[in-house]
């Protein structure tokens, strides 16, 4: 396990190296630079690029900035003197982490209890409810959703508030508007997945042993189901936080959505450069606990030498094939 992690570490690194080598050529061959305005002449701008070391040749810019990035330095903004990116992000992160986290757990808990009961009553009414739903959430972008629900519980209805981010009742829509498309997804992967579950051997066993419905879905049905889920939780997890961009416009959340969008449309390259950084360190920080978490989650799967993983027969299995041999021993 230990050698496993260092890899996927080492991986993860490499990684995020080379995702910001990429991002910085992108964001260098935009048109423009940061202080290209107006009330800005020609000396003022060389002496300002100077300052910034914006003047030197690329290659040692990339230096630079990756040997600071791996002391967690993520540098200074251009459009903000005096603010480092990591105040910035210490500051906002916060309030999207808050918005993302409460998505994220509402739509893991409404998905799988839809996409359980989509499968315990597959191919009746409750199953076409369901299914209905997830189609919604896929095909209808978080901002549409956002904006409709904005129109019609806050201007309309009058029910909750538009905007800001204050009180508890504040957060509903938000929420609720960033959460539908994972909910959807995480209810179209467990419907799936426990339809194929269903119809395993050992589940005929723990129905014939007297095992209550209850029992059986909870002990083998989930466990077995949910590993899909797992699997892509931790993409899920980085594209709620990230989606909240577009929704903190929306709805005012003082959240990094602000001074992303506002950075790229600025050319502050160190800003832009240091948010995404971060949120790729945090994609990958979440795939790795989510390969550590499957061990745990399913005790047949453990993890070998080189990193690979060994899937063990099932326990429930086993004792199908000794009762089988237990018959077949009997008969003769």
């Amino acid at each position: 396990m230990g050698k496993y992690v260092l890899k996927r570490c080492v991986i993860a690194v490499v990684t995020v190296l080379v995702l910001v080598t990429i991002i910085f050529v992108l964001v260098r061959l935009l048109p423009g630079d940061p202080f290209t305005s107006e009330k800005t002449n020609e000396a003022i701008k060389e002496k300002m690029m100077a300052y910034y070391g914006l003047d030197k040749p690329l290659i040692e810019q990339w230096f630079t900035y990756v040997t600071n990035l791996l002391k967690g330095d993520l540098g200074v903004s251009l459009k903000y003197p005096g603010r480092t990116v990591n105040s910035v992000i210490a500051q906002t992160f916060p309030f999207s982490a808050s918005l993302g986290a409460r998505s994220l757990i509402l739509a893991l808990v409404v998905g799988l209890f839809l996409g359980t009961l989509a499968a315990q009553h597959a191919g009746r009414g409750l199953d076409y409810i369901c299914v209905l739903i997830a189609v919604i959430g896929v095909s209808m972008p978080d901002f549409i959703i956002g904006t409709l629900l904005q129109l019609v519980f806050a201007i309309k209805l009058k029910w909750l508030p538009a905007g800001q981010w204050m009180s508890f009742k504040y957060t509903i829509l938000p929420v609720f508007a960033l959460s539908l498309y994972t909910l959807s997804l995480v209810t179209r992967l467990m419907r799936s997945s426990m339809m194929e579950v269903i119809n395993q051997d050992y589940i005929m066993t723990a129905k014939a042993k007297g095992l209550s419905k209850f029992e059986i879905i909870w002990r083998h049905e989930i466990r077995n189901a949910i590993l899909p889920i797992v699997t892509t939780m931790g993409p899920l997890t980085a594209a709620v936080l990230t989606g909240t961009f577009v929704l903190e416009k929306i709805y005012a959340v003082p959240g990094m959505g602000k001074f992303y969008v506002q950075s790229i449309n600025d050319l502050d390259y160190t800003m832009v450069l240091g948010m995404t950084s971060f949120y790729w360190v945090f994609l990958v920080t979440a795939n790795l606990i989510v390969d550590v978490l499957y061990g745990f989650i399913d005790p047949r799967i453990k993890l070998a030498g080189g990193g690979k993983r060994k899937r063990k027969k099932p326990e429930v299995e086993i004792e199908i094939e000794i009762e089988l041999e237990g018959g077949a021993a009997d008969g003769e």
